[in-house]
């Protein structure tokens, strides 16, 4: 009697790693080669502010992706609610829902303060708040990709929703961990924090050394190309704002004052309009227009006289 054929489970998920130029932000699908199970990470959606219009050349490419290597989408996943990109997650969702099988759209717990205060400053009502987003994360929370459990990390301070997803020996951390010689994200934003962020980047440092940190973004120097991830240990070794040497209070101090210096990121009134509503577009107004509002800034001798 010949013996049973059996298969090898990966110890490992599969990483596919997709960089998009525009925003400096990696997008990720993350599969079990033995189920074909996937999910994605941090998408975009294209978008040119100078004529407001919406393209889908990034997010396409992930289903293109996707498409080739036979996979079925679980979950598409937020680390945050972006400040300088426009998350594909409702496009993405509407392309890979089949009959009753549809990926779910998540995000961290705290998403709820955010869209609390953002709702506030743009006039966005809880109507179109509702169903953002099909599930929210709590932190050490797990869920299934094929057969890898899959651990929400909660990592605040960049924001305060901040999550990372930790698969296997990868952790996708969004934007509490930068490559090392980028260092660290902003905390400027409501309810960030420079003390919170520190902390998460100890988290994120006492995880095993070989451990990879897949980062949100990447701003490479002259001389190296975007990279997506380091090593743990390499971060500790070369981390230059938050690896081992880095003191806390000299980083609160340093971090405070240098976000106090810089300007709004660019897309920041389009990014976040569209991401507290988990991909939407604002509602059809009765001229038939999709508005996002942006404030507007000046000498205040200037305004008040307008």
């Amino acid at each position: 009697m010949a013996a049973l054929a059996t298969k090898q489970i990966p110890s490992e998920p599969l990483v596919h790693t997709q960089f998009e130029t525009v925003t400096g932000t990696w997008q990720y699908i993350v599969a079990d080669p033995n189920t074909k199970i996937a999910v994605i990470i941090d998408s975009v959606l294209d978008f040119d502010p100078a004529t407001a219009t919406v393209s889908t050349k990034a997010a396409d490419n992930l289903l293109t992706s996707i498409r080739d290597h036979g996979y079925s989408v679980s979950h598409i996943l937020e680390t945050h609610a972006h400040a300088d990109h426009l998350t594909a997650a409702r496009y993405l969702k509407s392309k890979l829902t089949c009959g009753a099988q549809q990926p779910l759209v998540c995000i961290g717990a705290g998403i709820e303060q955010v869209q609390r205060t953002f709702a506030e400053n743009y006039g966005i009502s809880d109507t179109d708040l509702a169903g953002a987003f099909d599930k929210t994360f709590g932190d050490n929370e797990q869920f299934q990709i094929g057969g890898f459990t899959a651990t929400v990390l909660h990592l605040p301070g960049h924001t305060p929703d901040h999550i990372g997803y930790k698969i296997g020996s990868n952790v996708f951390t969004g934007d509490s961990m930068f490559n090392p010689d980028v260092g660290s994200a902003r905390c400027d934003f409501p309810g960030g924090s420079p003390v919170e962020l520190f902390a998460s980047t100890r988290k994120l440092l006492a995880l095993p050394a070989h451990f990879r940190l897949y980062t949100g973004h990447d701003y490479p120097p002259a001389g190296r190309e975007a990279q997506a991830y380091y090593t743990v240990e390499e971060h500790r070794q070369q981390n230059k704002h938050v690896g081992s040497q880095a003191n806390r209070e000299d980083f609160i101090k340093w971090r405070s004052e240098r976000d106090s210096q810089l300007g709004e990121p660019r897309l920041l009134h389009q990014a976040l309009q569209v991401n507290i509503r988990g991909g939407r577009l604002p509602t059809v107004n009765q001229q038939g227009m999709r508005l996002i509002k942006a404030s507007v800034k000046g000498e205040a001798t200037l305004l008040a006289a307008l």
